[in-house]
């Protein structure tokens, strides 16, 4: 292709202050949309400060900036360049890694140095000397410009870990106590230093959650460390930088353990109390200290540690907490505690040898929500709303005599009388008796002046707190604050439009994507708190468009590969206890051993996803080819919570055998596995073949009897003849209007009724059904007050109707790929080459979606005018882009520009490199 630019004036440029302008003033938008956003959101700032055109920015190892306790022996680092100018790119570059933080600044590494490199890849993998564990190393980076110019970074640094389950010297504790034993065990050790400390690091690895405090203060603002992991297979662990923290003289070390996902005390029906690895919680500490002399100390667990109950009566993080402030002990992770009549700790056995580092965006109270308001029911009962729906915990100030008991029942609806209703929330959960009520914190105060009471080893969902008293108590509106906790995820998308019901659908799709990013991506945050696979590939790219989640996905496939059977069989919620090897786990569900990595590669242009999870995606095809000998299968549960129709279940399932093998098919040609390729590749052809040969009926151009998801599947997933496509998706066209333009599907539905519509020509339809505020639709929900995605259609379901489900979300991504058109290029993935193909629906006056891809801001952003469509365009350094318009051409300063001509390929395509631009669309 040639570039398209040779056809603009000289005089048509976006200037780089314009452009930064208008980039600031969409990034502090989307800052202050609290909505989406957070903490992680601030990375933007970044990316509008003042830099030398071509420097290199936003250093990242292992896709995190500056990351303390790694383990990877081979780690990655990757960079963009910040520069507005027209074709930015990098042409060469070379790095300096070092343990000596001044010598990359001097323009030396002592761990690696290669030669300059002639290359735009702006991500590596570090080939020098033999990374040590415990070590800081400091690199940067220089990039070659278009012109030949060179440019260096600022230093990042990243920092090991253990590196190896070996280089541990303490060992795992506990209390002694049996898994029934319900109050959570405090831990505590003094001990002194006598020296000058230069820095001192403490590593954490539990069975079960923990909170870490030294000299009375806590540990970082993670929650709910360390992550869920299958126990028995794989233990994470989790680096402080404690050196601020210490004092010279005497210190003291203290722990808190919560059960988590390890012990599970609350019965349901997933058996998460049964699983193989339960037990007593237990933790194994180092805290290594490196003094000014250069010798360094290890203060590690062991039985010199002592132990007693907290106050925390008990814990679960599927149910809530039970607190007794009367039982708390002032002081106990302080130098001065008397501890005389604390317990020796006792030696635990450890949950598995495999112990790793946590290296992923952590848990984090992201942001915190007041009460929107209070009803007073009573002197003894109130009722908070908080406004919206979210994933969380609830913090309380109150004041009371002595022994009162609070209860606060958290749910997401109310009952015509006011009072908190979780009959839609509580439907799985299996009590044996009333001492552990569902989603209610239970707290008994001390009397001692006003006390607060958030939980530790919990969250849930919910929109409405009930606080009731055993005695009357005065609350006001401030005395309770709900805290939106997720994966504390960065924020790489925003979208905007002139349509604030489809704003607000977007707004609710990724409340309810960060309401289940908990470390692994989860159904719902109350009812069921499971990783389903479904609900997960489904969402993946619309949380691919709006977050950098790439740390959590790589978390969660490390999490398949240790629940993957030798056969090839995975469950359908991941991590699991042992429930659901054999139900809800076919094709349709666990193709997040495929899709997902493909999608992250996609996205990211990282490999290392596609080569760590390689030989488990064959293996789960092995298992399919085995067992489908005429290459069809109906293995699955098919098109989940239908409206009311439901496509056969060999149909979808089929479909996703085919996506799967013609994924690891062309995984296998990226990694050059040629015998694997051509097996593969033969495979899908013939999974195409059968399932076109039953379920096509070329002549009608239909496939089954005609629904929603029977037509737009084929469609979506490449299965329909090459010169059909256009007939079977004027048949889905035909059969939606005949459903008034509404949809008629389930969960895999989602995922491809607007897609197939938008990619085959009818793009207004599409944006008809995902606009649409009637039943059934995403804007029916917005339209009855959801500020979260449900998980049925109909609001009034009897069953299946949480408020906060992901499954359906397929929808904020649909707005970024059909409406912006920004889509990835398989053939040169991370967004080097973006593909953008928007729709320029009549219905719709503006609509703007931009997304940081691992190079830099996409936009794309449109609106109608007098003479046509005003088409903005950025595309970051470093990348180039190819416009698609089917309708229309595109002129600039109004002259006619000359696209690409492309043999066989209708309407008009453009060749962008980067930068900023303004077309009228006419």
């Amino acid at each position: 292709m040639t570039d398209c630019l040779s056809a603009l004036p000289s005089s048509f440029s976006v200037s780089s202050g314009t452009a930064t302008g208008r980039a600031a003033k969409s990034l502090a938008s989307l800052l202050v949309r609290t909505l989406i956003g957070g903490l992680g959101s601030l990375f933007f700032m970044r990316s509008v400060s003042a830099q030398t055109p071509g420097t290199p920015v936003d250093l990242k190892t292992e896709h995190l900036v500056n990351p303390l306790g790694i383990d990877a022996t081979t780690p990655r680092f990757s960079w963009r360049l910040q520069d507005p100018r027209r074709g930015a790119r990098q042409t060469a570059w070379q790095i300096q890694v070092s343990t000596d933080s001044l010598e990359p600044g001097r323009g030396a590494g002592n761990s690696w140095q290669p030669a300059r490199q002639a290359s735009d890849q702006t991500l590596v993998t570090y080939s020098g000397k033999p990374l040590r564990p415990f070590t800081a190393y400091f690199w940067r980076v220089t990039a070659w410009d278009q012109d030949g110019k060179p440019h260096t970074s600022a230093t990042a640094r990243f920092e090991t870990g253990l590196m190896h389950p070996k280089n541990w010297q303490g060992a795992w504790i506990s209390d002694g106590a049996d898994e029934t034993i319900k109050p959570a065990p405090y831990f505590r050790k003094v001990f002194q230093t006598g020296k000058t400390i230069r820095s001192a690091r403490a590593y954490v690895a539990t069975g079960g959650l923990y909170e870490l405090y030294l000299n009375g203060q806590k540990i970082g603002n993670h929650r709910l460390d360390p992550m869920y992991t299958r126990f028995d297979r794989r233990v994470l662990y989790v680096t402080y930088d404690v050196t601020k923290q210490f004092r010279t003289g005497a210190n003291a070390l203290g722990v808190l353990l919560g059960n988590g996902w390890y012990n599970h005390q609350s019965t349901a029906v997933w058996y998460f109390h049964k699983a193989p690895w339960r037990n007593r919680p237990t933790f194994c500490l180092d805290l290594r200290i490196t003094y000014d002399d250069g010798s360094v100390e290890t203060i590690s667990s062991g039985t010199d540690w002592k132990t007693s109950l907290s106050p925390i009566r008990f814990n679960s993080i599927y149910t809530a907490e039970r607190y007794d402030a009367r039982l708390e002990q002032p002081g106990w992770n302080q130098v001065n505690f008397d501890d005389t009549k604390w317990t020796a700790a006792k030696i635990r056995s450890a949950p598995s040898a495999n112990i790793v580092a946590q290296v992923m965006h952590p848990i984090r109270n992201v942001e915190a929500i007041p009460a929107r308001s209070l009803t007073k029911l009573n002197d003894t009962t109130y009722v908070f709303d908080l406004g919206r729906n979210i994933a969380g915990v609830s913090q309380i100030r109150v004041q009371g005599p002595a022994g009162t008991t609070l209860r606060l029942k958290h749910a997401e609806r109310l009952t015509k009388d006011g009072r908190a209703d979780q009959s839609n929330i509580d439907m799985h959960y299996r009590p044996t008796d009333q001492s552990d009520p569902f989603q209610t914190d239970v707290i008994t105060l001390s009397g001692r002046g006003e006390e607060t009471f958030m939980p530790h080893f919990n969250y849930k969902g919910f929109q409405y707190v009930e606080v009731t008293s055993t005695q009357p108590v005065t609350l006001t509106q401030q005395s309770l604050t709900g805290y939106f906790m997720h994966s504390d995820v960065p924020a790489t998308g925003q979208v905007n439009s002139a349509n604030p019901a489809l704003n607000k659908i977007w707004q609710a799709t990724n409340n309810s994507y960060l309401s289940n990013l908990f470390g692994y991506p989860t159904d719902c945050p109350q009812r069921e708190k499971n990783g389903w696979t479904g609900d997960a590939h489904i969402a993946v790219e619309t949380g691919l468009y709006n977050f950098d989640g790439i740390t959590i996905y790589e978390k969660w496939l490390a999490d398949h590969r240790d629940e993957q059977q030798p056969n090839g069989v995975l469950p359908s919620i991941i991590p699991t206890g042992g429930w659901g090897y054999d139900w809800g786990n076919g094709p349709d569900w666990t193709s997040t051993i495929a899709l997902i990595p493909w999608n992250v590669y996609l996205f990211y242009g990282d490999k290392k996803i596609l080569i760590d999870n390689y030989d488990a995606i064959k293996r789960y095809v092995d298992h399919l080819e085995a067992s489908s000998p005429n290459n069809l299968t109906s293995w699955g549960l098919g098109d989940w919570v239908p409206v009311k129709s439901k496509a056969p279940v060999e149909l979808t399932s089929s479909i996703y055998y085919y996506t799967d093998t013609r994924i690891l098919a062309n995984i296998a040609r990226l990694l050059n596995r040629t015998d694997d390729y051509t097996h593969y590749s033969s495979l899908a052809a013939r999974i195409r073949q059968a399932i076109n040969a039953k379920y096509l009926n070329q002549t009608a151009a239909r496939y089954g009897s005609g629904l929603q998801t029977e037509l737009s599947a084929p469609l979506h997933w490449g299965l329909v003849p090459d010169g059909l496509s256009a007939a079977v998706a004027s048949q889905l066209a035909q059969r939606v209007e005949a459903d008034q333009a509404h949809i008629d599907v389930g969960l895999l539905g989602t995922k491809t009724i607007l897609n197939a519509l938008s990619d085959n020509g009818h793009a207004d339809l599409a944006y008809r059904v995902a606009s649409q505020e009637t039943f059934p639709s995403w804007g029916w929900w917005i339209a009855n007050g959801a500020t979260t995605l449900y998980e049925n259609w109909p609001i009034d379901a009897k069953s299946d109707i949480s408020l906060n489900h992901i499954m359906f979300g397929e929808v904020g991504a649909w707005m970024y790929k059909a409406l912006g058109g920004i889509k990835p290029d398989p053939n040169a993935p991370g967004f080097k080459h973006i593909l953008l193909k928007p729709n320029f629906v009549k219905t719709l006056d503006h609509f703007e979606a931009t997304h940081q891809g691992p190079h830099g801001m996409i936009r794309s952003a449109w609106r109608r005018s007098g003479s046509g469509i005003t088409y903005l365009v950025t595309v970051p350094p470093n990348s180039t882009a190819t416009l698609f318009l089917t309708d229309g051409q595109a002129y600039a300063d109004g002259r006619l520009l000359s696209p690409t001509t492309n043999a066989g390929v209708s309407g008009r395509q453009y060749r962008l490199v980067a930068g900023s631009y303004q077309f009228e669309i006419r």
